[in-house]
């Protein structure tokens, strides 16, 4: 502050012909000793002790106080008056309400940045779970407030709360038994450097280490704090601090202030008024081994100086000064002049940097961040690790070389502060009941969702035609399920098939070399033909039902599959009719076969054919089956399958071929009693029993199996019912032809001995 003062009253160009004076009170820290100098100050005379107190003040404005509370108090006194109060120290973010205190100002920023910025510091580490210990002072509990609704909203959990005074040891105590029993490795510690030497006293007597401590400007580079056994428990301390002071000529200045004081010397001629000898050009400086106090290590001096400046340049404002003229002394000056003309203060200080300031009369924030570390030679040092600038644009505010910190108990490796561990990629985070959001449990997500961040919230869907890795991690195209010719079961229907059709064309090349002989001629060998041909459609229509559904595929297979069983079907009813008339012809006075000739026979077969047809163009035409996705009845996999498009079309041609095989086993069954050593009528029974057995057993079948299966089941009823007619109505005629030559004679046929 002297210094200062005595710079700026040399100055020629800062009040050129005005020089400032000062007094200088110690309160002790006490409140009340502020109050009496305060007092003191307005009135003009430190020694009233009496009731008068008309003085006119000559104070233009006060330096102080160092502690928030004390501050608060002296601000309160002034405020009437409007005589303004320039903290080097007092950071309390109640002080930068105006309407309370509109005189104040101050030359370090409010503690709002700093509660802020201690957040920011904590989550850059991933500290979500912390401890808070704060003075029960305006500083400590305003600081902390801000503090904790700023972790609120950044989503840093503290684990507990306490605070106490530094005449309060029972509560300190219980504040010292909370830290030992919680689990948060991180304490943010916003207290003044007294509470925080009776915390470090008892953590220490305690045996309580390990703890990461975050501190703030007020202890983190309090030198009262560094004693032989503090190490232990503040080493690796990190925090913000108040930046060095870098004022040239204060060392000089300072430098001779100190030689002077400690070896009660004074340059130039001996003092006898005052008792002080000349300083010699050689002391001994033995005598100095235990001071360790360094100009370098100044703090709060550098807001001294910026503060003495500000008063200075108001009333270079206000005194109309300029260097050629000097100051206008005539000039009347008022408390509240001062107060407004250092609202528009803003100038540069010799180190370069620019003071002004803001709207709550604080200062830009600027904060060092230091590291507790010990040097080589056993020290402790308070070495910085970055900064922070509020001055700054977004992203270059906090800076920090995380590489050059030192974590507690000499560990270059990161301490850890959580509640939970953090929740890998493919779970989601549930809190834990009555505990704060940073407790929580990693539930894998549910099949069919996946996080794909660390500490997800939630689990979101995949879309559709996606499902969930086995990590739960990442969306995958889902498995598209078809019966393709490649699978065992697919070979396995396109073998019976390929038999079946080989089988077919066996039977027909029998019949064509046995054409003449009585069996084949019997029942009409040309409706025999045809239902051998149709039957080898029926064997090869199922192979449409194989591979991967198509437009055309789709249309296909179940109108192939209708008309040709149609086909088939009214082959067999037409052989049935022939039976049945056959011998009712024989009967006298009828001749039945006239109405139901070869023409009439294939007529029939062509009419019963062709209302099939019809119903499968009328199908085609209105809603045709086309290829679908079937995402809903398996989540994991996607069904590729046909839909029917109109149900009705379908179950209209599946209807009209189980009428046609109804009609013809009613006929078939009427017929099975008719004499003959070769009755067809009691083949065709057994085969349309077997067809309607098997497509009656298909449709709940149909209806329950899900995916490929469904085709599947769809196929084994084609060959099914194909080979039971093939088998049912020919393999006797086959025997006969192969086997047993002997019997194929038109004698034997006719039941003749």
């Amino acid at each position: 502050m002297i210094f200062a003062i005595e710079e700026i009253n040399k100055s020629d160009v800062l009040l050129p012909n005005v020089s400032i004076g000062y007094r200088i009170y110690d309160n002790c820290g006490s409140t009340l000793s502020s109050m009496r100098a305060v007092m003191a100050l307005m009135n003009g005379d430190e020694g009233t002790t009496g009731k008068s107190c008309s003085g006119q003040s000559a104070v233009h404005a006060i330096i102080g106080e160092s502690e928030s509370s004390s501050t608060i108090v002296l601000s309160r006194t002034t405020g009437p008056f409007k005589i303004p109060v320039i903290s080097h120290s007092a950071t309390c973010e109640c002080l930068s309400n105006r309407k309370e205190y509109p005189s104040f100002f101050r030359a370090i920023a409010s503690d709002l940045y700093q509660s802020r910025v201690l957040v920011q510091l904590v989550k850059h580490f991933g500290w979500t779970w912390v401890g808070a210990v704060n003075s029960d002072s305006h500083y400590g509990n305003n600081g902390m407030a801000i503090f904790l609704t700023a972790a609120q909203e950044e989503g840093v959990c503290v684990e507990y709360t306490e605070k106490f005074r530094r005449e309060e040891p029972e509560k300190l105590m219980k504040v010292v038994e909370v830290i030992r029993k919680s689990t948060a490795r991180v304490i943010v510690a916003f207290m003044a450097h007294v509470e925080m030497n009776n915390l470090l006293e008892q953590l220490s007597l305690h045996n309580i280490t390990g703890r990461q401590f975050i501190g703030v400007e007020a202890w983190i580079t309090a030198d009262s704090l560094v004693t032989p056994t503090s190490f232990t428990v503040l080493g690796g301390s990190l925090g913000f601090a108040v930046q060095k002071t870098n004022i040239s000529g204060l060392e000089e200045f300072l430098t001779k202030d100190f030689w002077q004081g400690e070896f009660k010397c004074k340059e130039g001629h001996n003092n006898s008024m005052t008792g002080t000898a000349p300083c010699k050009e050689n002391h001994n400086l033995t005598e100095l081994k235990y001071y360790d106090h360094d100009v370098t290590r100044l703090r709060y001096s550098g807001n001294i100086y910026k503060a003495i400046y500000a008063v200075a340049y108001s009333l270079h404002s206000m005194l109309k000064c300029s260097q050629s003229q000097g100051c206008d002394r005539t000039v009347k000056v008022t408390p509240w002049q001062a107060v407004e003309s250092l609202k528009q203060v803003n100038f540069t200080i010799k180190n370069g940097e620019q003071v002004w300031f803001d709207s709550t009369g604080a200062v830009v924030a600027l904060y060092e961040v230091v590291n507790w570390q010990r040097g080589s030679d056993g020290s402790v040092h308070f070495k910085p690790v970055g900064y922070y600038d509020a001055s700054l644009p977004p992203g270059k505010k906090f800076v920090l070389k995380t590489e050059a910190i030192i974590w507690p108990g000499g560990n270059t490796e990161l301490p850890v502060s959580v509640c939970s561990e953090s929740c890998r990629p493919g779970t989601r985070k549930v809190l834990q009941k009555g505990k704060p959001v940073c407790c929580y449990d990693c539930i894998p997500c549910a099949e069919g969702e996946i996080s794909n961040t660390t500490d997800s919230n939630g689990c979101k869907k995949c879309p559709e035609e996606y499902w969930s890795n086995q990590n739960r991690d990442a969306c995958v195209l889902k498995n598209v399920e078809f019966l393709s010719f490649t699978e065992v079961m697919s070979k396995t229907l396109v073998f019976f098939t390929v038999f079946g059709v080989v089988l077919t064309l066996i039977v027909a090349t029998l019949f064509l070399i046995n054409k003449d002989t009585p069996i084949v001629r019997a029942n009409n060998s040309e409706l025999s033909f045809l239902l051998l041909f149709s039957l080898t459609l029926c064997f090869l229509c199922s192979l449409t039902f194989i591979g991967r559904p198509s437009e055309w595929s789709c249309m296909l297979r179940h109108t192939a599959f209708g008309i040709t069983f149609v086909l088939c079907i009214s082959c067999i009813l037409g052989k049935t009719i022939v039976v049945l008339m056959a011998f009712r012809a024989t009967l006298p006075g009828r001749n039945l076969m006239k109405w139901f000739g070869p023409a009439q026979q294939r007529i029939s077969v062509l009419l019963f054919t062709l209302i099939q047809i019809v119903i499968c163009i009328l199908w085609l035409t209105i809603n045709p089956p086309f290829p679908f996705k079937n995402v809903s009845h398996y989540k994991e996999k996607i069904i590729l399958e046909c839909a029917l498009g109109s149900s009705i079309g379908f179950w209209a041609v599946l209807g009209y071929i189980g009428l046609l095989a109804v009609l013809c086993f009613v006929l078939a069954f009427l017929g099975r009693k008719l004499p003959n050593n070769f009755n067809e009528a009691k083949l065709i029974t057994f085969s349309m029993l077997i067809f309607c057995a098997v497509w009656i057993t298909f449709i709940p079948v149909y209806v329950s199996t899900p995916g490929k299966f469904t085709v599947a089941v769809e196929i084994f009823a084609i060959l099914a019912s194909s080979y039971g007619i093939l088998f049912c109505i020919f393999a006797p005629k086959c025997f006969i032809i192969v086997l047993k030559p002997e019997l194929n004679t038109k004698k034997h046929m006719m039941g003749k001995t």
